[in-house]
């Protein structure tokens, strides 16, 4: 692996979709369980059809937050902040209450709000559908941009959380000697993806991170893409 020509992508993915696919099913028979395992930010865009400013909030909040504490505080924050007008007229004190115990909440409130005036005062109050205007946000970097790009605007993107990074990097994707951070793995798939799998690979991946694929241990013996795979970095597995 290393090369685009190597690296055997449409069976790689069919077989994550596949699995995705069945574990799904099977947390949809358990009660209470379904539609629980989608990441949080893709679960956002379906309840709210795609709302930019929702995906655009949430995919904030996540940052350094458990997904299930994502979804409660975005929830609680766009029930009373439904639009970056509405999100306004609260106080920066208010939105951290909101947004209470996400991960750097007060940061985040402080972030929120600049972001609401920018979008009102220059974009009509409409998230910007455009790499460079989403970064020029306080408080967003790449990983955010893409999520947005990709989840709210169907745009093409490769949205590189540390599960895209670790898992892509022990598939030896880049060689040996890999990708040192998330954006540098972003910038090297962008060279060696097919642009068709650019939207699904962190849906995929963040799922198998979490489920299989995990930082410490993984569950090498229940992978569905084991065959494919070198297990760089890998020191011990389950």
């Amino acid at each position: 692996m290393g090369k685009k020509k190597d690296i055997p992508w449409d069976e790689l993915f069919t077989a994550l979709e596949s699995w995705r696919k069945k574990t799904l099913r099977e947390a949809a028979a358990v009660p209470g369980a379904g539609g629980a395992l989608d990441p949080v930010v893709t679960a956002m865009a379906q309840r709210t059809d795609k709302d930019p400013w929702a995906i655009l909030a949430a995919t904030i909040l996540s940052l350094r937050t458990k997904d299930e504490v994502t979804a409660v505080t975005s929830a609680r924050l766009l029930a009373k902040a439904p639009t970056p007008e509405r999100l306004l007229s609260l106080s920066e004190e208010a939105i951290a209450r909101l947004i209470y115990p996400a991960g750097f909440y007060r940061t985040k409130a402080a972030s929120l709000k600049k972001i609401a005036q920018i979008l009102l005062e220059q974009y009509q109050g409409k998230v910007p559908a455009d790499m460079d205007e989403l970064l020029a946000l306080p408080g967003v970097g790449r990983k955010t941009a893409n999520l947005v790009l990709l989840e709210a605007f169907d745009i093409d993107a490769i949205c590189v959380d540390i599960h895209v990074h670790r898992i892509s990097n022990r598939l030896g994707f880049f060689g040996p000697g890999g990708t040192a951070d998330p954006e540098k793995t972003e910038t090297a798939l962008r060279e060696i993806l097919p642009k068709k799998y650019w939207k699904r690979i962190n849906a995929l991946l963040v799922f198998y991170g979490q489920q299989i694929c995990r930082p410490v241990s993984p569950h090498c013996s229940r992978c569905v893409i084991s065959g494919y795979c070198p297990r760089l970095g890998v020191e011990k597995s389950r």
